[in-house]
C-alpha cells in the first residue's frame, strides 16, 4: 500500500506541474506529460537525496520535500492562460487509444508477469524467451540497491562505480523497499511505463501526421514492426526446407518452440535483425523502456516548441525549460536516449537555420534548452557515462567502447557487408522503408523537417559504433524510426485516397497488413508461450535464505553464473558475475575467474583471495560443483556451514 501512495503522490504532483506550465495542451497529452513527469521525478528525487543518506526509505521521505518545492514552484510560475478543455478531438483519440493502447497495454501486463520471475507451482522461477539472458543483471541491481550507498557500485564487480544507467532499476527499488515482491516491483512500473509508451507514440502522431486515421497506423507501424522475415520461414525467399516439409503449421510450430527462431530476429543464417519493439526490446531491455517514457516526451516538447504551426500552443519559454531539465536527466536513465535526443535536435536546427523566417529567435531558443540540458546532463557523463566509454586497451576494461563501423550489424566488426545496403532494411523492416524512400521525394516541409531530425540519429548510428555490442546502436535507430513511421503513415495515407475508387482497394489493404504485421504478430505469440525456468525451487530457497539471514553489505564468493541467486534474489555483492554482461560493459574479468576457480580447487591456499575481496560467505551450487573442481572436504574442514540443501551449500568465513 505504501507504494502505491508513494506513486500516486508523484503522479499527481507530475500532473498538477503540467498543468499549470502547459494548459493551452490537450487534455489527454496533458495526462500522459504529467504521469511521465512524476516517474521522472520519482527515479531522480530519491536517488539525489540517497548520496547523502542511501538507498533507504529516509532518502524517500526526504525527497518529498524538493518534490514539494517543484510543485509549487511551477505553480508560482504557471502559465495563466485558461486550461484547454475536453473536446471531440479528445473523444476521438481516447477511441482510438481504447482501440490500440489499451489491448497493447494489457498484451504487455500479460508478458511482464510472465517474463519477469513468475513463481511456478513447483515454487521454482520462470522467465521468457526474451528475458532470459539480462533479466537477472537487473534483478542483481534492484536488489542490490535496497539500503545501499550512493554513489552505487556494480553487486557483481565489487570496486568499480556502476556506471551503465541504473535509475530505471532504483525506481523498481523503490517499490522493493517498500515491501514489494521483487515480481511486482519490476511488472507494475515496466507495464505502466509501456502504457504510457503506447499513449505517447499516439499522442506523437496526432501531432506530427495530418490524417486522424493515421494516429492509429503510426503507432501499429512501430509497435507491430517486424519485416519480412516470415518469407524465410515459409521458404518464399530462396531458404530452404529446415524441417523437410512444406506443411504451414510445422514451420508456425518451429517459430513457436525454436530459440530465437521468429521472423524478426535471426541473425543466423538470415541476418534478420529488427526485433519486434515489444518482445525484445520493452519487455527485457529495463533501461531501454525506461528510456522510451522519458524521450517520447522530448520529442513532443522539442515538436511543438520548434515547429512553426505549434508555437502558439506550446506556452512560451516554460515548455524549452520543462524540455532542457527533461533532457538533461536522461543520462542516468538511457544515455541512448538522451543521445538520440540530442543528434535529433540537431538535425532540426540546421533545418530550422535553413528555412525558418524566425532563425534567430529559433536559435536562442535552441540555445536556451541545448544549455540547460548540458548543463544538468555533464556531471552524469562526466561522473558515469564518458568514464566507462573511453577506457582505452590495457586498463580496466578489454576494449574501447566508440569506434567508427559502417551500416551496422550487417558489417559485423567491419568484416563487410552480408547483404546489400538497401536489401538488407527492406527485408528487416519491410514496406515502410520504400514508403519513406517515397514519401522524401515529395515537397513536403513538415515531412523533410521530421526527417532531418531522424537523419542525424540515423547517420551518427550508421557511422559510429557506440558500445563494444554493435547490434546497441538499435537503440538509436528505433527512435529515428518512431519519427520515419509519422512519414511513412501519412504517406500510406495519402496513397490510400489515389486509390479511391478501385474495387480491389479492400484486398489490397488486406495484403498490406498481412505483409506489415505477420512477422510481428508470430514473434509475439512466440514470446507469449514461451517458458524457461531461471531458478529451481532450491536456488530459489537458497537466495532467499541469503536475502533473509546474511547482512546487506555482505561478500558472496560464488561461480561467475549469470543465473545466479544470490546478487539476483538476495541482493548480495559476489566478487565476479558473468562475461554476459560485464565483457560488454567494459570489464577484462580474467584475473578474477583465475582466482575463483583456483580457490574452489584449494581452499587451504585460497585465504588471500579471501581477504583481498573481503569476502564473507562462500556459495557452491550445481553451477560451482559442475564448473570447477570444488574440494568440499577442505570448505568443511575450514568453514562453518550455515545453510544447505539439495541445490547450494553455504560457508560462513570467520573474522579473524
Amino acid at each position: 500500500m505504501l507504494g502505491i501512495l508513494y506513486l500516486l503522490v508523484y503522479l499527481a504532483c507530475g500532473t498538477l506541474c503540467v498543468r499549470w506550465l502547459l494548459p493551452r495542451h490537450a487534455v489527454l497529452t496533458r495526462c500522459w506529460l504529467g504521469a511521465c513527469l512524476g516517474l521522472f521525478l520519482m527515479m531522480w528525487l530519491p536517488a539525489l537525496m540517497a548520496f547523502p543518506l542511501g538507498f533507504t526509505m529516509a532518502a524517500h521521505g526526504l525527497a518529498l520535500v524538493p518534490l514539494t518545492l517543484v510543485t509549487v514552484g511551477c505553480f508560482l510560475l504557471r502559465d495563466r492562460r485558461p486550461a484547454r478543455g475536453w473536446d471531440g478531438d479528445e473523444t476521438h483519440l481516447l477511441a482510438q487509444l481504447l482501440l490500440v493502447a489499451v489491448p497493447l497495454t494489457v498484451l504487455s501486463g500479460y508478458l511482464q508477469y510472465t517474463h519477469n520471475y513468475r513463481v511456478g507451482a513447483d515454487g521454482g522461477w520462470y522467465v521468457g524467451q526474451s528475458t532470459y539472458g539480462d533479466l537477472s543483471m537487473h534483478a542483481a541491481f534492484i536488489t542490490g540497491l535496497k539500503n545501499g550507498s550512493f554513489p552505487p557500485e556494480y553487486p557483481f564487480y565489487p570496486g568499480n562505480r556502476l556506471s551503465y544507467p541504473f535509475l530505471m532499476d532504483t525506481l523498481s527499488t523503490s517499490f522493493y523497499l517498500m515491501n514489494w515482491s521483487l515480481q511486482a516491483a519490476i511488472a507494475v512500473p515496466g507495464t505502466l511505463m509501456m502504457a504510457l509508451c503506447f499513449m505517447g507514440a499516439m499522442l506523437l502522431a496526432r501531432e506530427m501526421t495530418l490524417g486522424k486515421k493515421t494516429v492509429v497506423l503510426a503507432a501499429l507501424l512501430f509497435f507491430l514492426n517486424g519485416g519480412l522475415g516470415f518469407l524465410y520461414d515459409f521458404d518464399l525467399a530462396g531458404g530452404y526446407e529446415a524441417d523437410g516439409t512444406l506443411t504451414v503449421w510445422a514451420r508456425v510450430q518451429d517459430i513457436l518452440r525454436g530459440y530465437y527462431k521468429t521472423p524478426t530476429n535471426q541473425p543466423d543464417p538470415n541476418n534478420l535483425r529488427w526485433s519486434n519493439v515489444i518482445a525484445d526490446l520493452m519487455i527485457p531491455q529495463r533501461t531501454l523502456l525506461g528510456g522510451w517514457c522519458m524521450v517520447f516526451p522530448c520529442f513532443y516538447l522539442l515538436y511543438m516548441a520548434f515547429d512553426p504551426g505549434k508555437r502558439d500552443v506550446s506556452g512560451g519559454l516554460r515548455p524549452l525549460v520543462l524540455l532542457g531539465v527533461w533532457a538533461g536527466g536522461l543520462p542516468l536513465i538511457q544515455t541512448h536516449a538522451f543521445l538520440a535526443l540530442g543528434l535529433c535536435s540537431l538535425g532540426m536546427l540546421i533545418y530550422d537555420m535553413l528555412h525558418d523566417r524566425d532563425r534567430v529567435w529559433q536559435l536562442l531558443c535552441y540555445l536556451l534548452y541545448g544549455g540547460i540540458a548540458v548543463a544538468l546532463a555533464l556531471p552524469q557523463l562526466l561522473c558515469f557515462t564518458f568514464g566507462q566509454a573511453f577506457m582505452e586497451e590495457g586498463g580496466t576494461a578489454g576494449h574501447a567502447f566508440i569506434t567508427f563501423q559502417f551500416n551496422w550489424v550487417n558489417n559485423p566488426g567491419g568484416s563487410g557487408m552480408r547483404d546489400t545496403y538497401l536489401w538488407f532494411y527492406v527485408k528487416n523492416i519491410g514496406l515502410p522503408v520504400i514508403g519513406l524512400i517515397l514519401a522524401l521525394f515529395e515537397r513536403d516541409g513538415r515531412t523533410r523537417r521530421l526527417f532531418s531530425g531522424a537523419f542525424a540519429i540515423i547517420l551518427a548510428a550508421e557511422l559510429i559504433r557506440f558500445q563494444p555490442n554493435e547490434y546497441d546502436n538499435n537503440k538509436l535507430f528505433y527512435l529515428a524510426w518512431l519519427l520515419c513511421c509519422m512519414i511513412v503513415a501519412d504517406y500510406a495515407a495519402r496513397v490510400w485516397r489515389r486509390l479511391k475508387g478501385l474495387r480491389a482497394r479492400p484486398v489490397i489493404a488486406a495484403g498490406a497488413a498481412v505483409v506489415l504485421f505477420l512477422s510481428a504478430g508470430l514473434t509475439l505469440w512466440r514470446e507469449c508461450v514461451s517458458n524457461y525456468q531461471a531458478f529451481g525451487s532450491g536456488a530459489v530457497e537458497a537466495g532467499e535464505w541469503v536475502r533473509d539471514n546474511t547482512e546487506e553489505d555482505a561478500v558472496f564468493l560464488t561461480g561467475t553464473q549469470h543465473l545466479n541467486p544470490v546478487d539476483s534474489i538476495a541482493g548480495r555483492t559476489i566478487v565476479c558475475g558473468p562475461d554476459l554482461w560485464l565483457f560488454w560493459h567494459g570489464f577484462d574479468t580474467g584475473e578474477r575467474k583465475a582466482e575463483i576457480s583456483a580457490f574452489y580447487t584449494d581452499p587451504s591456499q585460497g585465504g588471500e583471495v579471501l581477504e583481498k575481496y573481503g569476502v564473507d560467505y562462500i556459495y557452491v551450487s550445481s553451477y560451482e560443483r559442475s564448473s570447477y573442481a570444488v574440494d568440499i572436504a577442505a570448505l568443511n574442514e575450514r568453514y562453518e556451514v550455515v545453510f544447505q540443501n539439495s541445490e547450494a551449500t553455504i560457508w560462513r568465513v570467520a573474522e579473524e
